[in-house]
């Protein structure tokens, strides 16, 4: 349960972050995606499960929050995670610049899982403008701020990662 609140704080912090501090450094009303940074670190630090759950509590805050189409956050970042965490098994989970430049290909993955419900509910708009005026300032401003999301991550698994297993050195089993 202490795992789980500090985990679910974190993730509200992160979003406290991306929707009040980084609009102050917003380009054009574009920022990064701090949540998506996280399940993205997450997913290749833990795997595809955790990953699908940290995806789907991080896209339910968001959609709470913004009040948006409910579910086409939670489902674009449950997806993500699963396949990013399904992904990592083909790689060493020790590469730390990995999840950070993949941060760069989840949030063009993210962009076109919202652009296609979007074109599902029968909205309109210009190709050309999206790609080049939304998706890449977005992916870039990810990759600035994939690195600290990242590290952080990473210090919340390792922290938990020891207490895990020093309560079974001394024999205690969750």
């Amino acid at each position: 349960m202490k795992k789980f609140g500090a985990w679910a704080l974190f993730t509200i912090v992160l979003y406290v972050l991306q929707s009040s501090v980084l609009p102050l450094i917003a380009w054009h009303e574009i920022s990064a995606d701090l949540l998506l940074a996280e399940v993205v670190s997450v997913s290749f630090l833990r795997g595809s499960q955790a990953g699908a759950m940290l995806g789907f509590f991080a896209g339910l805050v968001q959609d709470l929050a913004t009040g948006t189409f409910f579910g086409v956050d939670i489902f674009s970042k449950m997806l993500i995670g699963y396949g990013c965490g399904a992904f990592t098994r083909h790689f060493i989970k020790e590469q730390f610049f990995l999840p950070v430049f993949s941060v760069v290909a989840a949030s063009a993955a993210n962009y076109f899982i919202i652009l296609l419900f979007m074109i599902l509910l029968g909205y309109r708009f210009d190709w050309v403008e999206q790609l080049s005026g939304l998706l890449i300032p977005m992916m870039a401003y990810n990759a600035v701020f994939a690195f600290p999301v990242h590290y952080w991550t990473r210090r919340m698994c390792e922290r938990f990662d020891t207490t895990k297993r020093s309560m079974r050195r001394i024999g205690y089993d969750e």
